[in-house]
């Protein structure tokens, strides 16, 4: 029986993961070996090695796919990619999605395993590449950074709900307040990593300072994008980069008797929308170009949020638009001037 493709699907967790390998024959449907459970780690990771040499054909494209769950998936596609094999990694509600297509409702390491197969089989992917050693760096720190942020947040309600209790201790104030301050020297000190590791870059440098010229858009903003997008790395299009931030619209009509809202999806990358909240709040008070575009989505509109997250998109698209065209921002967006980057590299690290 003569193949035309094979995938390996992998449902990963912290300590194991299971794995089915799918193949597609030139005519009939797609086949299922029994699915195996492996430990997450070096040693599962050449276990899984060894197991599929046994079963798959040598002369038949083989992929492994596997979801972006958390970070338990990094090590086995890290080790994948460094030896040479064809990885993909999905988003979770991409998978989901073709699961429900199946009309699969039972989930487990098993099933999924078996669905993640035929996902690979059945469908195009993107080849999975890690990022630079530099963007990884800067991604860990940037991830940091809003995980501080997010502990400072949660402390601060923490010590808001104490001051207003009854009779609470002296130490619990205290103590709140003692983690705040801890959290926020750690906080400055994230920030001046980031900075050293964009000033060590000098075409990192140079990017992150033509992308602050936006005005709204601070240089921790930038850092956060690029290292997101691995530098708009494999990105095409705008619309590729809105879904894969999670601001693609969701639209729910039907006929005459279904109207619901339109919505992003948020089925994206967290960080990038994250790190563009505050930004899009100050640009659509101070950025020219974006304070009249922000004021007209706004009108008969209910809400005022639907103009902020309008210029988050834009303020991300804005970016891209700039990276792509070597530009540097002016008011008048749409009319950018484009500057050499090595005049960029001379601006100072503020």
């Amino acid at each position: 029986m003569e193949l035309r493709k094979q995938a390996i699907g992998i449902d990963i967790s912290k300590e194991t993961f299971t794995a089915c390998l799918g193949s597609l024959p030139n005519s009939g449907l797609a086949q299922l070996s029994k699915v195996e459970v492996f430990q997450n780690n070096k040693s599962g990771f050449n276990r899984l090695l060894r197991w599929a040499k046994a079963m798959v054909d040598t002369k038949v494209e083989l992929v492994y796919l596997m979801e972006s769950t958390g970070v338990y998936y990094q090590n086995l596609a890290y080790h994948l990619h460094g030896i040479g094999k064809t990885v993909h990694v999905v988003l979770p509600n991409t998978s989901a999605h073709y699961a429900k297509s199946l009309n699969v409702k039972t989930k487990t390491d098993v099933v999924d395993a078996r669905v993640l197969a035929r996902f690979g089989l059945e469908r195009s992917h993107r080849i999975w590449e890690p990022p630079s050693p530099l963007l990884e760096e800067l991604r860990n720190l940037t991830r940091y950074y809003v995980q501080l942020q997010e502990q400072k947040t949660v402390v601060n309600n923490m010590v808001q709900s104490k001051q207003h209790a009854h009779r609470v201790q002296p130490f619990i104030l205290s103590s709140n307040k003692q983690l705040v301050s801890q959290i926020d020297r750690q906080i400055e000190r994230c920030k001046l990593q980031i900075e050293q590791l964009i000033a060590g870059d000098p075409d990192l440098s140079a990017r992150v300072n033509q992308l602050a010229s936006i005005k709204g858009v601070g240089r921790l903003t930038v850092a956060v994008i690029l290292a997101e997008t691995k530098m708009f790395e494999g990105i095409e299009n705008v619309r590729q980069l809105v879904s894969y931030a999670g601001y693609d619209v969701v639209e729910r009509e039907s006929g005459t008797s279904i109207k619901g809202k339109s919505r992003i999806s948020k089925k994206g990358n967290r960080f990038i929308r994250n790190a563009l909240y505050f930004p899009a709040m100050v640009a659509c008070r101070f950025n020219p170009d974006l304070k009249e575009f922000y004021h007209r989505i706004i009108q008969n509109k209910p809400s005022k949020m639907v103009g902020q997250v309008a210029v988050q998109r834009k303020l991300l698209v804005l970016m891209y638009s700039l990276y792509k065209n070597g530009s540097q921002y002016q008011v008048g967006y749409n009319k950018v001037a484009p500057i050499p980057m090595a005049e960029a590299t001379r601006d100072n690290i503020a």
